[in-house]
Parts: structure tokens; sequence; C-alpha cells
């Protein structure tokens, strides 16, 4: 592991393989960018990274791995964004995808193919999530791929909600001369959804199990009932797909979610998001998980390209 000055801050660089990974543990455990170096010296960048003039607002970047807990996405309580209520009865302030992405963390452990970094809750966040707890990220770096486990101890007297998530922003297209048209997804889903304006879980629309990435309905769409637990997008008849798993089981828990994204017809990047369940898991329940009192649970997701 390399330490590299960046903007006021310093980056952690790992190089495995022909794969260089750079992160930002102090800074929401935030994995910055995944590159990888062909035998032709050509470089390939997996996750992508836009060009900066500072971090100050770094929760908000549209890039690299942002870490969405105890819940994602946005959280509402009877129809008002932005809160839910706790199990006793208290109605709490939520931030857009959770305390984690703007959250400080202190690394625990780095070594030659990855880390550990531990959320140092601040009033605010404590505000949100009022429990004794710690939540941890590990990243383990191979040379053609990552794997992320999230860790939530639970060291208080009653059990702990969480609904936690990945918001991968992946390079597309990375073929030069290829646009969005011409790469596709498989999601081995059997229905999807969408979030109402209120926060509800709506239909969504109707999928073949392979898409073209370009189709508009994609955006927004969070996809239910996951027969298999791996998702794989590339061009068409082209080597060097992306593979996202999630969890490490054959067929995800129940009520696990993949969310297509994108900011843009035209971005540069496209998000293929694993999640433990859909937003506003506090309010309707689908896809929330308890830790009970004294006791850990985790959640895995893995990234490997072809």
């Amino acid at each position: 592991m390399e330490s590299v000055p960046y903007l006021g801050q310093t980056l952690s660089r790992w190089r495995v393989g022909a794969s260089t990974f750079l992160a930002l543990p102090e800074l929401g455990a935030r994995l910055v960018n995944w590159n990888v170096t062909h035998a032709d010296g050509t470089v390939r960048d997996v996750i992508y990274w836009p060009e900066l003039s500072t971090l100050d607002e770094v929760a908000r970047v549209r890039g690299g791995n942002p870490i969405l807990f105890p819940f994602n996405a946005r959280t509402f309580h009877q129809g008002t964004i932005h809160q839910w209520k706790d199990p006793e009865g208290q109605v709490r302030p939520m931030p857009m995808h959770g305390i984690a992405r703007q959250g400080k963390f202190r690394v625990t452990h780095s070594h030659e193919l990855g880390f550990t970094a531990v959320l140092e809750p601040d009033a605010a966040a404590h505000e949100a999530y009022p429990y004794a707890y710690e939540f941890s990220v590990t990243y383990r770096f191979s040379p053609t791929g990552l794997s992320c486990e999230f860790s939530l101890e639970n060291r208080d007297q009653r059990p702990i909600p969480w609904s936690a998530g990945h918001h991968f922003y992946f390079t597309v297209p990375w073929e030069e001369g290829l646009s969005r048209v011409d790469y596709s997804i498989q999601i081995p889903a059997t229905r999807s959804v969408r979030q109402d304006p209120t926060g509800q879980l709506t239909p969504g629309p109707s999928f073949a199990s392979e898409e073209p990435l370009d189709r508009p309905e994609l955006v927004d769409a969070i996809h239910l009932g996951l027969r298999q637990n791996t998702v794989v997008f590339g061009p068409r008849g082209t080597p060097g797909e992306v593979r996202v798993e999630i969890g490490t089981q054959p067929v995800p828990v129940a009520d696990s979610a993949i969310v297509t994204w994108s900011g843009a017809a035209d971005a540069p990047y496209y998000c293929v998001e694993p999640w433990m369940g859909p937003p506003n898991a506090a309010e309707h329940g689908v896809g929330l998980h308890w830790v009970p009192p004294r006791q850990t649970r985790t959640f895995s997701v893995a990234v490997t390209i072809a």
C-alpha cells in the first residue's frame, strides 16, 4: 500500500497484479477508483471517479463507491422525506443514503491487499441512529476484482435495524468507439419496483433476463426476487464484462435488491448497486434486517471483471 497526496488529503493506493485501487479510507471508507493496465499499456477505469478541485463535498461526488448505511437512498415518515421512526416510536432525521458516506472512519487494519475502517459517529450521526454499535467496512483486493464486507456489531441492549448497500459508479462505456447502446445487463430478478414520492414501493416495469443498458426504464429501477446472486453487464460479445455478486450464497437473502441508475443518458458512468433491501425499509419493512443485542451481522458483495 502506498500513500498519495490528493487535494489536501491522502489517498491510499494498492497495486495488485494488473489492478490499481485508490481509496480514501478515513473519508467515508470511500473506494475512489479501480483501474486495470492491459498488456499493451492501455488503462481501463472500472470504477469511475471525476476530475475534482476540492474534497469539501466528497459525500456528494458522483464516483467511486459511496457506503450507504444504516439505510440506503431516501427514508420517509408518513410522507416526509429524510425522516424515519425508530422502534421506540421517536421520529428521527436520516440523511440521503444514511450517515456513512459523509462520516469519518478510523483505519484499524491496512495491508497489501486491502483495509478495514470503522465508522466514528459524530453527534449528528448519533441523533439519526441512536445506538451503541460498531460498523466496519473491509475491502479485499485481487488482480481481477474486489470484495467488500460490512459488519455491524450490536453493543446495545436492544435490537438494531439496518438495510445498507453500495453505490458503485462503473465506467461505461469502457471500450473505445462504443456507447451505452452497445452494452447490455443481465439481472436475475423476478420483479421490479419503484419508490413513489411518499416513500412507498410501487410496481415497476417488466424486464427481460437481458436488457440493453440504454433502456430508460432501467434508471431508478429496484430489482427484487433475485433467483441468483450475480449481475453481469458489458458490451455484447466482447470480453471484459463486469460481474457484481450480492451475498455469498447462490441465491441471495429474501428482499435483497439490485438498483440500476445513472444521472443522465450520456453520463460517463452507470451505477449497479447491491442493497440489503429497497429504500425506506424502516417504514415498509421490506428488506429490513435486525442485529440482536451483543451479536454481529454482515453483508458482503464482490465485483470482478472477466
